[in-house]
């Protein structure tokens, strides 16, 4: 008896087909619509591939954004969360039906990503460059980590610690120590 790797998706895979032939023929327009065996990605919506780093001082967002030209980009920074909307746009219209595949997708697309955490939304920088946008996000002076000086009750000298995320640590205390006084 031979394996048969277990796809939970292939019955709504079959259904969609069958639901988009149904629908496939002719759209509002009058114009024939292009079947998926054609041009499966035309009219799909999508949204660009996007890598979020975080460091003690920023959040770096970079979107991957090929094809697209800067006035076609739109970011808007609300509370503590970050739009970024757009559209690329098919260029070849005029020559559509001389396409053979067409596997890029295009049209709008919006994504949203909620940091967490308060910005500087004064500071926020936006670049674009070889087609990737790339998004700087200052963090608040109260999210970032600082120094805290603890004098001992004893008249010696205070020992250095660090505040990070919220946790104190003295220096030379261990991580079950820290653990044991909460």
């Amino acid at each position: 008896m031979a394996m048969v790797r277990f796809d939970p998706f292939r019955d709504l895979d079959r259904l969609q087909s069958e639901v988009n032939r149904l629908f496939e023929g002719v759209n509002n327009t009058g114009e024939p619509r292009p079947t998926s065996t054609q041009n499966p990605n035309f009219n799909r919506p999508w949204a660009p591939v996007v890598d979020v780093a975080e460091n003690q001082n920023e959040v770096v967002l970079r979107a991957e954004l090929p094809g697209m030209k800067q006035e076609d980009i739109d970011i808007e920074l609300t509370g503590d969360t970050l739009m970024i909307r757009g559209e690329r746009r098919f260029e070849d219209e005029q020559r559509r039906e001389n396409f053979v595949r067409v596997e890029r997708s295009y049209g709008r697309f919006q994504r949203s990503f909620t940091l967490g955490l308060p910005v500087q939304h004064d500071a926020v920088r936006a670049t674009y460059r070889d087609g990737v946008l790339e998004v700087v996000l200052p963090k608040s002076e109260a999210t970032r980590p600082r120094k805290v000086q603890v004098s001992s009750s004893n008249g010696g000298e205070p020992a250095p610690t660090a505040v990070s995320g919220g946790a104190v640590m003295a220096a030379g205390a261990s991580n079950a120590d820290a653990g044991a006084n909460r």
